[in-house]
């Protein structure tokens, strides 16, 4: 397995969890348990990605644009992410955040998948694509425990 192939991993358990997130209702605990659920996966995801993808893509002038770029979306999830946890569960105003959170989400992933790892993919070596997935597999590891 490459490293682009366990991020497409992790991104399809990003786009099924919010999925499920926004077809929740009101203060439930099905709600609660599922927002808990999106933002430590969306902020492991985002730390081990920024670790093991795009601070070496930023040694590369052609592809130092690019990651940046991604790493500035990684906070536009994370500011939306603190704007949910300030809403309450009850408001109509929390799912249409949590839609907007998709929607970037799923905006952010598939510009990755369709136009950054090809770049990176360029611009890699096979051993760093190697050694960049086991520094992503350990990273997530240790987000996840």
């Amino acid at each position: 397995m490459t490293l682009f192939e366990a991020l497409r991993e992790d991104h399809d358990t990003q786009r099924t969890l919010l999925d499920l997130l926004v077809r929740t209702e009101g203060a439930s605990e099905g709600r609660e348990e599922l927002f808990g659920k999106v933002k430590s996966e969306l902020q492991s995801h985002a730390a081990a990605e920024e670790r093991a993808l795009y601070i070496p893509m930023m040694e590369h002038d052609a592809t130092q644009e690019k990651a940046r770029h991604s790493v500035a979306e990684h906070h536009e999830i994370d500011e939306l992410i603190e704007t949910l946890e300030a809403t309450d569960y009850s408001s109509p105003s929390w799912l249409s955040h949590a839609k907007q959170l998709q929607h970037l989400v799923t905006h952010h992933l598939d510009e990755e998948e369709h136009e950054v790892f090809q770049l990176a993919g360029r611009y890699l070596e096979e051993e760093q694509k190697q050694q960049f997935k086991d520094v992503y597999r350990h990273e997530m590891e240790e987000h996840r425990q």
